[in-house]
């Protein structure tokens, strides 16, 4: 009897101990959710790189809620804290409450919570972009200066959605954090709302790149509605050759307007273009190559883990996440409607020698939006080569969307 006892004691102690008990429905829901995802990233290879991160840091956090425990500051009476500790008290800061001195001692999180602070303390996404920075080639956007127009414009979306969001009720930095998404860059939305409204980062960046790996399935759509075959079936002329003095004294000529127009993008900005003339300049192989490639990789890990760690079971499945999830989307959309337009605007004034197709790689979901605007072209007309001069319109968006972030954070922050 004593043995059965014994044996019954320990099954309840291993029942106690697992996940059944603490694990609620919304946890369920969130581990199906990031199973889903981290399909989506394996068999679809929709934006991988992230996209798997992400999910299995939040089957982590769902599986283990403790992992990311939030740090705190707990408050203890100073008579009571000395008692228990015999005198032996660290010099900790006081608070008096009511007349009662306190204690203010901290408590900690788990790993995940210190991996995090490079999300919180905005350390991650410009690391991000100096990466993005020494991969990308800037030379379409220097051949045909125009391209800028169509990376701003693809950035109204934004400043709509903000609109938008306020009127929903929600508050003017949670509205600005959810507009953002609509830049469709993930380290730029996970940036700002990590400065704006950081109690929203899981819903904010699991829909950013989101939408980011869902670009060939939702702007096709929105692409072919607004223009006619005729259009679609413009083939544009070769770019011209650019020098690389040119390469190398864009990322310096850049950087300076950023920094003296808008300070608040200058970290975006600034890593981006230091990336680039990593590049460029051909005198640093060894550095371009860490940042393209093991810097890159590491704060991807990083960043993808702990942002896909705020997405807990009770603060994603809320109707308000819903309504961000909406309002991302909508974002995305306007920015590529905008973008079309904006280059329907330019065929037009160009007597017909532009694609407007190209204006849809104006979000900077690099560079697979320039890939389905030669794709979209491709389908119209086999001959039309797109690629390159939608790299233009494509690397402008992540310079125009690091600069709505600024803005936004000059308004707001």
């Amino acid at each position: 009897m004593v043995i059965i006892n014994g044996f019954l004691e320990a099954i309840k102690g291993l029942y106690l101990d697992s996940g059944l008990v603490t694990l609620t429905w919304q946890n369920y829901v969130m581990i199906a959710v990031s199973i889903v995802l981290m399909y989506l990233a394996i068999k679809k290879q929709y934006e991988p790189l992230l996209l798997l991160p992400i999910a299995f840091g939040m089957l982590l956090v769902n599986l283990f809620p403790a992992i990311m425990a939030p740090p705190s500051t707990e408050m203890i009476e100073c008579s009571l804290y000395e008692a228990s500790h015999q005198g032996q008290v660290i010099s900790y800061a006081t608070t008096i409450v009511d007349g009662v001195k306190y204690y203010n001692v901290p408590t900690y999180g788990g790993l995940l919570y210190y991996l995090y602070q490079g999300v919180k303390l905005g350390i991650y996404p410009p690391l991000i972009f100096l990466g993005i920075g020494a991969m990308t080639d800037f030379g379409p956007l220097i051949a045909s200066p125009k391209s800028f127009i169509l990376g701003a414009a693809a950035q109204i979306g934004i400043f709509i959605t903000f609109i938008g969001a306020i009127f929903l009720g929600f508050t003017q930095p949670q509205a600005g954090a959810i507009g953002i998404i609509g830049g469709a860059d993930g380290p730029t939305a996970i940036y700002v709302t990590s400065k704006l409204a950081p109690e929203l980062l899981g819903p904010i960046a699991v829909a950013a790149y989101s939408y980011m790996a869902l670009v060939p399935i939702i702007q096709p759509p929105i692409m072919k509605a607004l223009t006619t075959k005729k259009e679609r079936s413009v083939v544009m002329q070769q770019l011209r050759p650019v020098s690389k003095l040119e390469k190398i004294m864009f990322p310096v000529v850049v950087v300076i307007v950023c920094a003296i127009a808008l300070p608040s993008a200058a970290p975006l900005v600034g890593m981006l273009m230091l990336g680039n003339i990593f590049k460029e300049s051909g005198v640093v192989e060894r550095i371009s190559k860490t940042a393209q490639n093991e810097l890159m990789n590491i704060i991807t890990i990083f960043l993808g883990v702990t942002v896909g760690a705020t997405a807990t079971g009770e603060v994603f499945l809320t109707p308000k996440t819903l309504g961000i999830i909406a309002l991302g989307l909508f974002a995305f959309c306007m920015g590529t409607a905008f973008g079309v337009f904006f280059g329907k605007i330019m065929y037009k004034l160009s007597g017909g020698k532009i694609n407007p197709l190209i204006g849809s790689a104006g979000v900077s979901a690099v560079p697979m939006a320039a890939r389905v605007s030669n794709k979209v072209g491709q389908e119209e007309n086999p001959g039309n080569f797109l690629l390159m001069h939608a790299m233009g319109p494509n690397v402008a968006g992540v310079i125009g969307s690091a600069v709505a972030a600024g803005v936004l954070l000059s308004i707001l922050g």
